[in-house]
């Protein structure tokens, strides 16, 4: 058996690819039930990644049902109101990177695999090898043995430590995060000005972004550079334009504060029989994107790796990792490039260049 430590897009994806192939796979989340939080902002699936994940788990038809093609719009403007790029996406565009809510992506991939397949409410304290198995022990004193334990447990998982001594450190800046529920009845004119799809806005020391969700919600998040200026969450600098004061005082969801980590570039981990990782529990990038692309194709690659191999999942485990973390490695660069276009005085103008097709780095 196969345990799957966290119920995210990747632990989801792989319980799915595995279940295909008739190979015996269990999702053990901490959520207390299906319904026990919301799952947070609107994700961009991309073609090669995300959604090549969701071809390999024969979902593509099911996703292009939720998927928003129209979330693929742009507005970029600077700190006073000045509109600096605006791209509408046409009705016949391809579906390079379409919108998806986190929650509709959770209930597909949940909807996909056998009610049993997740086990809820289980916290992972920890796991230790017995003779040629794992066995893993949650914090309510329950365990289980498998024959591949998967740290699929996010940013702080704790599957990692198995293998490796290595923490994630701060990444040198904050996000608060909140919304604005059914921003078109309740605040028109602001669901107006944010549109369709992505809304960004870039001032001397920070930036302001709102995305519109498929459930008629706005997500609405602030960098700061700082985490010691989260005590004036709700407010902007007096030179800032007053619809964008506007557009955070609309914000009726308690400001989530969350310092962002990252694992180093080319973070690896020493061997060990009988445990691996993927998503950001193997490599926490930058968030600018690529999270849960790469963890679903991470998982992708390791039920495609694990179907090749059911009888020596050490074969399995061999082949997937030195591509993921080749991959990871890559990306790792291009997520800190990307990242390093939001941050300064002159982000507003490097992030036009690079939407008018100045590459990076």
């Amino acid at each position: 058996m196969i345990a799957i430590v966290g119920g995210g897009p990747g632990g989801l994806t792989l319980a799915r690819v595995l279940h295909m192939r008739g190979i015996e796979a269990v999702v053990y989340e901490r959520d207390v039930s299906r319904e026990a939080r919301v799952q947070g902002s609107s994700l961009d699936l991309h073609e090669e990644t995300g959604q090549a994940a969701l071809r390999e788990a024969g979902l593509e038809q099911e996703f292009l049902r939720f998927a928003r093609r129209e979330g693929q719009d742009q507005r970029l403007l600077d700190h006073t109101g000045t509109m600096l790029l605006e791209e509408t996406t046409p009705d016949d565009a391809p579906m390079a990177r379409p919108e998806i809510d986190r929650s509709d992506l959770r209930d597909l991939l949940l909807d996909s695999i056998p009610v049993d397949a997740v086990r809820w409410d289980r916290v992972f304290s920890h796991a230790e090898r017995v003779n040629d198995r794992y066995v893993v022990h949650f914090v309510d004193g329950d365990s289980v043995e498998c024959d591949l334990l998967v740290g699929a447990d996010g940013a702080n998982s704790r599957v990692r430590l198995l293998l490796s001594d290595i923490r994630p450190s701060y990444g040198g800046h904050t996000l608060v995060q909140s919304s604005i529920a059914d921003a078109d009845r309740a605040h028109p004119e602001l669901a107006a000005m944010v549109g369709r799809g992505n809304y960004w806005v870039f001032g001397p020391d920070r930036h302001l972004a709102a995305q519109r969700k498929g459930d008629g919600s706005i997500d609405v998040s602030m960098s700061l550079p700082d985490p010691t200026d989260v005590d004036a969450v709700a407010e902007l600098p007096a030179d800032w334009a007053p619809q964008f004061h506007r557009l955070l005082a609309a914000c009726d969801a308690p400001f989530v504060v969350r310092p962002i980590s990252i694992l180093p570039m080319n973070f690896s981990w020493r061997r060990e029989p009988g445990v691996t990782l993927l998503g950001d529990a193997a490599h926490l990038l930058p968030p600018v994107g690529e999270g849960a692309n790469l963890a679903m194709l991470d998982a992708a690659d390791l039920g495609r790796a694990i179907a090749a191999h059911p009888q020596d999942l050490e074969a399995a485990v061999a082949m997937y990792e030195p591509t993921m973390l080749a991959r990871a490695s890559r990306t790792a660069k291009m997520s800190a490039i990307t990242a390093d276009l939001l941050r300064g005085p002159d982000a507003a103008q490097k992030v036009l260049r690079f939407f008018q097709g100045e590459p990076l780095g």
